[in-house]
């Protein structure tokens, strides 16, 4: 039977705070932009042309309102978001220094995004989809964290590919041995994974990054990509490994970068409809480019959801940075 939905999330739904110049006080300004790395990565695959839908909890303030809106009008279906008057719309206030690099400070105690419930879960939803994808966030807590690992269990026996980007943000763990012993148990349950150069290291105590490919892969993953900031990234499978040059550009912000690569990249393969055991290294590497190209456009914006590109916008890069 074919299935409806490209790609179902399940995660934070939150707002970015980012910082935004200097009051005429002489305050820092914070601008409200709309994100999740969920979100972000299902922005993408819309702005694609791709069926999305997403999962998690909001609360009923003006926050989750606009949350909400901003996700209907990508065109993210949101019949799955759960909205709940009893917890607040988890927020997220983001320095930035000279080269987009960002530091984060969560109002999350609780967030609602955390109380997402077993009970809450659409499971006609969660078996319609090609690709199921999640991230760790959600895995930082009850009861949020069963209700993930119950969600994949779902749509892995439905025959989805589960998709995992352990997005580690040290402020929401207790210490750094909790979160990696949690964000290193999900592993095993995901065909495919995205992990930061810095991740990758963390999670597996490698020395290099082809080493930590190694180890990931280990864990019975099908294809593992290593993004590596202005570098690129390395796609690694058990058959094939390389790396695939990033986009020199100019970086403003780089909130969304590895989920809007990671959303390049799926939406890429998706056009491909093929197993991803049937890729080829030529079509890893186009889909690493689509990915790529959709980050560096990402970074020269502001904030997470808003600075997503349009198809036409990443088919007209790739063609203008691939032709020269």
């Amino acid at each position: 039977m074919k299935k409806e939905i490209a790609i179902v999330a399940l995660g934070e739904l939150l707002i970015d705070f980012t910082e935004a110049g200097i009051s005429k006080n002489g305050m820092k300004l914070f601008e409200q932009n709309p994100g999740g790395a969920p979100a972000n990565l299902l922005t993408v695959a819309s702005h694609m042309g791709y069926r999305t839908s997403f999962i998690g909890k909001i609360g009923t303030d003006m926050h989750g309102d606009f949350l909400k809106k901003t996700l209907q009008n990508e065109g993210i279906d949101t019949g799955a978001l759960v909205e709940d008057e009893r917890y607040f719309t988890t927020l997220a206030f983001v320095e930035i220094d000279e080269n987009g690099e960002r530091n984060f400070s969560f109002a999350r105690k609780p967030g609602a995004d955390t109380q997402l419930e077993v009970s809450d879960l659409d499971q006609k939803l969660l078996s319609d989809c090609r690709i199921f994808h999640f991230g760790s966030l959600s895995l930082t807590q009850e009861p949020s964290r069963g209700t993930t690992l119950e969600a994949v269990r779902i749509a892995k026996e439905a025959g989805a590919l589960i998709s995992y980007d352990p997005n580690y943000r040290a402020s929401l763990w207790a210490d750094t041995e909790t979160a990696v012993a949690q964000m290193k148990a999900a592993i095993p349950l995901a065909d495919v994974m995205k992990v930061s150069d810095e991740e990758s290291l963390l999670l597996t105590g490698a020395g290099d990054y082809d080493e930590a490919a190694d180890r990931l892969l280990e864990s019975g993953l099908k294809l593992v990509a290593i993004t590596l900031g202005s570098k690129g990234v390395l796609i690694a499978t058990p058959e094939s490994r390389q790396t695939v040059g990033g986009f020199a550009v100019d970086a403003v912000d780089t909130t969304g970068a590895g989920d809007s690569f990671w959303g390049g990249f799926l939406s890429c393969y998706l056009g491909l409809k093929k197993e991803i055991t049937e890729l080829t290294g030529e079509e890893m590497c186009r889909c690493a480019i689509t990915g790529n190209a959709v980050a560096g456009l990402c970074v020269q914006k502001r904030g997470g959801i808003p600075a997503i590109p349009t198809q036409e916008a990443i088919e007209e890069f790739i063609r203008e940075r691939t032709d020269r």
